[in-house]
C-alpha cells in the first residue's frame, strides 16, 4: 500500500531535499506540499494524506503544534509525523500533546525516517530516541519536571515578556503567572527570571 505524504515546513530548500528522499522508497508518494501551517491544515483536510511531515516553526502566524491539533482533531484524518530542529522540553510536549504520534529531528539519518513514517502511517508512535530520553527523565521524576503550563510561561520569561503581557498571551491573570514563576522558580532551584530562564536553556527545556 503506497503511504500519501504532506511536506509542511516553510523553507523549500527542506521540502526539496525531503522530497528527494523520501521519492526513493516505493511505497511512499509525496502528493503535496505546504509553506504555512494554515495551508498544512488546510490541505490534509483533502482526504487524499496519511501522513504529515510537521515542522513547528512557520515564522508569523499558527505555530506547528497548533497545526497539529487542528490535524489530529479530525476523525479519520492523517496522521502527523514532526520533523523539527528543536529538541527541547516545550517543543517535544506541546507537539505530543497535540497529538503528534511521531518527533523526529531534522538531522535523523534516511532510514530513520522512512521508518518512522511507516511506523505513523500504521498509528503507531515513532520517537527519536534523543526524545524518547527526554520523556522518560521527565517520567522518572515527576515532581521537578517542568509542566506544560510552566515551559510556557518560562519561554515567554525567556523571550522578554512581563508578567503583564504573558498573562495577555496565555489568557491567564497575573497572578496564576506569578504563581506558575514560583514553581517554576522552586523546581529549578533559583532565584529570580534570569536564572530560571539560563538554568532552563542550559538544560534544553525551552528555546533562546
Amino acid at each position: 500500500m503506497t503511504i500519501r505524504l504532506l511536506l509542511a515546513d516553510d523553507h523549500p530548500v527542506v521540502r526539496a531535499g525531503l522530497r528527494a528522499v523520501l521519492d526513493t522508497e516505493p511505497d511512499f508518494a509525496v502528493v503535496a506540499e505546504a509553506a504555512t501551517a494554515e495551508r498544512a491544515v488546510e490541505r490534509a483536510a483533502a482526504g487524499d494524506v496519511d501522513v504529515v511531515l510537521m515542522d513547528l516553526q512557520f515564522g508569523a502566524g499558527m505555530h506547528g503544534s497548533e497545526a497539529t491539533a487542528a490535524i489530529t482533531a479530525v476523525p479519520g484524518g492523517p496522521k502527523v509525523l514532526v520533523l523539527t530542529t528543536y529538541d527541547t522540553d516545550a517543543d517535544i510536549l506541546a507537539a505530543v500533546e497535540a497529538g503528534a504520534c511521531g518527533y523526529l529531528l531534522k538531522d535523523a539519518p534516511p532510514e530513520e525516517l522512512a521508518a518512522a513514517v511507516r511506523t505513523a502511517a500504521a498509528g503507531q508512535s515513532a520517537l527519536a530516541p534523543a526524545v524518547a530520553h527526554r520523556l522518560m527523565d521527565r517520567m522518572r521524576t515527576p515532581a521537578e519536571a517542568l509542566t506544560r503550563r510552566e515551559l510556557e510561561v518560562l519561554q515567554l520569561v525567556g523571550e522578554g515578556l512581563s508578567n503583564q503581557q504573558i498573562s495577555k498571551a496565555l489568557f491567564l491573570s497575573q497572578a496564576t503567572v506569578k504563581s506558575h514563576l514560583v514553581h517554576v522558580f522552586a523546581k529549578l532551584g533559583v532565584d529570580s527570571r534570569t536564572a530560571a530562564v539560563a538554568a532552563a536553556t542550559a538544560r534544553r527545556l525551552i528555546r533562546r
